[in-house]
């Protein structure tokens, strides 16, 4: 199974289901890492603990508009690149971007708090096999400030809407430097995809930054999905010890922490 390929028919985000986010581990077992992984993800991120790491680190980002696919997987809307559209190089390690999907509500939480919307952007090693990074980036709402990456595959979402593994050629490109043009500041630990089968091993970078979308635009996204996603958000897992520290994308950054 690929990052891509999520067994959607075989798990649900209903907590009360046989097969929702606490039972995940069961319900195959190559997921058992959903339920005995030590490095799972989300987790709730916090200035005060980011702030304990000994040295900040460098997001390096080089992305660039790319040809792509929009597609329907059951449980949430992908958007697949099927050209080059750059990527990012965290710990000297260079990470292609191959896909971006979201979340509603938020996965992970930023100071106590979960948000709206979630944007994940999968990226994988440049070097081949199965290292992989996400970078994320959380939204909350506005009345008035719609998201532009949104904006602009708003008609797309609405041609796959609640049609399972239905993909649309998106015509021109998708830009990805659009959702995080603005953050400049991240918070990076060790996790694990937070879809079955939860593989750990997983480079998280989460923006801190927060951005805006409209009500009617996360209304959208989980329309488009069945019943059961709606609201595909898994629920925070323990933290176990796990360091979180601050990466940045400027290099002029201290390391007192985040200056907004």
């Amino acid at each position: 199974m690929t990052a891509d390929e999520d067994d959607e028919g075989e798990f649900s985000y209903r907590r009360d289901a046989g097969n929702g986010p606490e039972r995940w581990g069961l319900v195959r077992r190559d997921w058992a890492a959903c339920s005995v992984g030590r490095l799972q993800s989300p987790i709730g991120l916090s200035d005060a603990v980011a702030g304990l790491a000994d040295r900040p680190g460098r997001l390096g980002r080089s992305y660039r508009p790319a040809a792509a696919s929009i597609v329907n997987r059951g449980h949430d809307i992908m958007v697949r690149f099927n050209s080059n559209p750059g990527g990012v190089v965290v710990d000297g390690v260079a990470y292609r971007l191959r896909q971006m999907h979201w979340h509603s509500p938020s996965e992970h939480a930023i100071n106590g708090r979960r948000y709206a919307l979630e944007l994940h952007m999968l990226h994988q090693s440049d070097a081949g096999g199965n290292k992989y990074a996400v970078v994320a980036q959380l939204y909350s709402i506005s009345r008035r400030r719609r998201d532009r990456t949104l904006r602009r595959l708003e008609r797309y979402i609405r041609r796959i809407a609640r049609r399972k593994d239905h993909e649309e050629l998106i015509d021109d490109t998708v830009d990805p430097r659009r959702p995080v043009s603005r953050s400049t500041v991240y918070y990076r630990y060790a996790g694990s995809f937070t879809t079955p089968p939860c593989t750990e091993g997983v480079t998280w970078v989460v923006a801190r930054q927060i951005r805006h979308v409209t009500r009617p635009q996360v209304r959208l996204l989980r329309h488009a999905v069945h019943d059961g996603a709606r609201r595909n958000a898994r629920p925070i897992q323990e933290a176990n010890g796990r360091g979180v520290s601050f990466y940045y994308t400027s290099p002029g950054h201290g390391r007192g922490g985040p200056g907004d």
